[in-house]
């Protein structure tokens, strides 16, 4: 694959890094208070907008195939929302007692409780073969569900770029943070605290997606090889898109904002990095287990 084709396939993660850096030489542009009234345009309009698309872009009319499947639903959901929020608690709790930022930490903690992504998540199930439908639904469960079912033949009939818009938008809110944060003269960030937390967030999803793998793959669980495959992304992924509009939210005013947002930031590209790593492996092992599991069943066959 070549240098070009490599950007195109990532340019959202470029798009991010140019945000930051037009936020850091000219500040006053996207700070509150300036030309692009971000107090209005980003609060209000972009935040809604991300919601809104995030929304209609759910193909809502195919959770009704992955709906009896409560097992794996509670599962990861029980995980997202339960296990994984706590397991950060009890790990921040440590961390708080190092010289580690404490709003780097503070953010980590909102990245444990974020809903799993819409897309990351069942791109990754897709691509490897998984169950799909189950991605889809655990994915919208997490999130937010509106208005589609009203403009369903519309939306089929135009196709929206729906994943365009969202990162667009999102690059505005994400530029806006940043511009905020470059105009204060009380922002620190120091080396020792970045390099900690991208350890940790590394650590924190091969941890977690091993724990699911193990969990879910054992003979008492009930769950197949395509089950564990959704599970694995849908149970240790989180969303960006739906994070960083909530973050702006919750911590609307807050100076600290965009240290806040770091980890979610951190995050984002490290589970796209793992689960594109483990794609050829997690087919692999879903293929051969499959077939194991149709030779046992053949033999079982009386002759």
């Amino acid at each position: 694959m070549g240098l070009l084709e490599r950007i195109r396939k990532q340019w959202f993660l470029a798009a991010i890094m140019l945000a930051i850096t037009f936020a850091y030489l000219q500040p006053s542009v996207g700070m509150h208070g300036g030309p692009l009234k971000p107090e209005f345009t980003i609060t209000y309009v972009a935040v809604s907008t991300i919601f809104l698309n995030s929304g209609l872009s759910l193909k809502t009319e195919e959770l009704a195939s992955a709906l009896m499947h409560i097992k794996l639903h509670m599962f990861v959901q029980i995980f997202t929302l339960g296990f994984f929020p706590t397991a950060m608690w009890f790990i921040l709790k440590l961390l708080a007692l190092t010289s580690i930022n404490p709003w780097l930490l503070k953010g980590l903690q909102t990245v444990g409780c974020m809903p799993p992504p819409v897309s990351s998540a069942v791109i990754l199930t897709k691509a490897v073969g998984g169950n799909e439908a189950a991605a889809i639904f655990n994915s919208a469960f997490g999130s937010f569900l509106i208005l589609r079912r009203y403009s369903k033949d519309w939306l089929e009939r135009k196709k929206p770029p729906f994943g365009v818009i969202s990162s667009c938008v999102l690059l505005m809110i994400i530029y806006s943070t940043f511009c905020d944060t470059f105009s204060s003269p009380k922002i620190d960030l120091d080396t020792f605290s970045l390099i900690i937390i991208v350890l940790l967030i590394f650590f924190l999803q091969l941890s977690f997606m091993f724990l699911t793998f193990i969990i879910s793959t054992r003979k008492k669980s009930g769950f197949t090889a395509a089950d564990t495959v959704a599970i694995m992304f849908c149970s240790t992924h989180k969303s960006l898109t739906l994070g960083i509009p909530l973050l702006k939210i919750v911590f609307s005013g807050y100076e600290h904002l965009s240290l806040i947002s770091v980890p979610l930031l951190i995050y984002h590209p490290t589970q796209i990095l793992l689960g594109g790593l483990l794609v050829g492996t997690m087919k692999s092992w879903m293929i051969t287990r499959q077939k194991a599991l149709k030779l046992s069943r053949q033999t079982k066959i009386p002759v």
